[in-house]
């Protein structure tokens, strides 16, 4: 079995489930089986520095730093308020173009399609991300077709989610197209997450509450 590398993006004020919620998916003890012939190796980089914080405070250290030489099968950009602060999504726009010829497929969790979006990348492109970003995210960029009620929308080799569990949900797609269904089904049992909600499924949002 062929082990695929699984970066994901970090920086300063990233929402923490975005980034462990996924990774965790690929590094489950359900696909740990065979410890020497694992299918996935997860790999965290920041930034530009190996150090950065969540949004919730907690202080993380990355294996590597943005740029790095390292190859990847899968790229992930979690969301955060720190894709918003000036000048930081362009940053992560930059590596992820150079990153982009050599990537298998490119997802973004969340607000993370801000920093993927500024790649150009998803110009005529189907998308989505969390309901209450959707409006910006709209106005900011109009070349994207964005369906702001989807859970996880594929568009060729790029991947786009919604928040948090729709990350998990992101995650669960892409281990059942590398491993199959059955793989897919034992990472959700053992994180006892529901197996499977569709990429279609409408996000659940304050205005749709009943009484």
């Amino acid at each position: 079995m062929t082990r695929r590398r699984i970066g994901f993006l970090g920086f300063d004020d990233v929402q923490a489930l975005d980034l462990f919620g996924p990774a965790d998916a690929f590094a489950s003890d359900a696909l740990r089986g065979d410890p020497h012939n694992l299918p996935y190796e997860v790999l965290i980089f920041g930034l530009g520095s190996r150090h950065f914080r969540t949004s919730a405070g907690t202080r993380i250290a990355a294996d590597a730093a943005t740029p790095t030489t390292l190859a990847l099968d899968t790229l992930v950009i979690p969301g955060g308020a720190g894709l918003r602060e000036p000048g930081v999504a362009e940053r992560a726009a930059e590596w992820i173009r150079g990153c982009a010829p050599h990537v298998r497929r490119i997802a973004s969790v969340c607000t993370g399609i801000y920093g993927l979006a500024a790649t150009g990348l998803l110009d005529g492109r189907r998308a989505t991300t969390h309901w209450a970003a959707a409006r910006d995210v709209a106005q900011r960029f109009p070349r994207i077709q964005l369906d702001s009620d989807a859970l996880f929308v594929k568009d060729g080799r790029f991947y786009t989610s919604a928040g948090i569990s729709a990350g998990i949900d992101l995650a669960l797609a892409m281990i059942e197209e590398d491993l199959g269904l059955e793989a897919a089904r034992g990472v959700a049992e053992e994180m006892v997450v529901h197996f499977k909600r569709p990429g279609g499924q409408h996000q659940f949002h304050a205005n749709q509450r009943t009484a």
